[in-house]
């Protein structure tokens, strides 16, 4: 467990945090160092969540903040892909504004279970390569998407904290499992936890 982490859930667990507002209510905590959202309800962590926000030159503003919209079915207004006649990808990572082929059209990206908390910028289910990557949104698993979907609602309180990571190389090592009581001890070299990250080059299918 990392010592960012570590100390977030210390204090979750031993104060009255004040971003806890009701001891009955749900809060959401957004870890951008970790790369991880944590739905909470009163002082349980009832969900931690791995998740992708904003890259460098979009970065997901840090803050204290509270969701002001949820739409099941929401669609960018801003970003999207282009595509020509015959609906081939001509352009993955599009603007709306961007000049749009004769025959082709912008396709807005979808970003199902959308909860906007600050200005554009909002939770919802989304391709994570396993570093920030968004153009500020906090994408995540949509299985998790629609469990915070359920729980939040208008005026949930939503706090970003932490310094975002600036390479493609971010890596979370996560919890390991249990080891066996009398499982010979491993070299760190042959460790699988200590191996370097396997990076991933795929072109996501979402373009927030």
């Amino acid at each position: 467990m990392g010592w960012t982490k570590g100390i977030f859930l210390a204090a979750l667990v031993l104060s009255g945090a004040r971003w806890v507002e009701a001891q009955s209510g749900y809060s959401v905590e957004i870890d951008l160092e970790q790369q991880t959202a944590y739905l909470i309800r009163g002082r349980r962590i009832v969900l931690a969540s791995p998740i992708s926000s904003g890259r460098s030159g979009h970065l997901t503003e840090t803050g204290s903040f509270k969701i002001i919209e949820k739409e099941r079915n929401h669609f960018s207004s801003l970003y999207g892909k282009i595509v020509d006649r015959n609906s081939r990808t001509v352009v993955a990572d599009a603007d709306a504004d961007m000049a749009v082929p004769r025959g082709g059209k912008f396709i807005p990206a979808p970003m199902r279970y959308f909860m906007r908390f600050h200005a554009a910028t909002g939770m919802h289910a989304g391709y994570l390569p396993g570093y920030p990557a968004s153009h500020g949104c906090v994408r995540m698993p949509e299985q998790n998407a629609i469990v915070f979907f359920n729980a939040v609602e208008v005026g949930t309180p939503v706090h970003v904290f932490g310094r975002t990571a600036r390479t493609r190389q971010y890596f979370r090592y996560g919890p390991q499992p249990a080891r066996p009581l009398y499982q010979r001890p491993m070299e760190p070299r042959f460790d699988p936890r200590f191996r370097p990250p396997v990076i991933q080059n795929r072109v996501p299918d979402d373009w927030d």
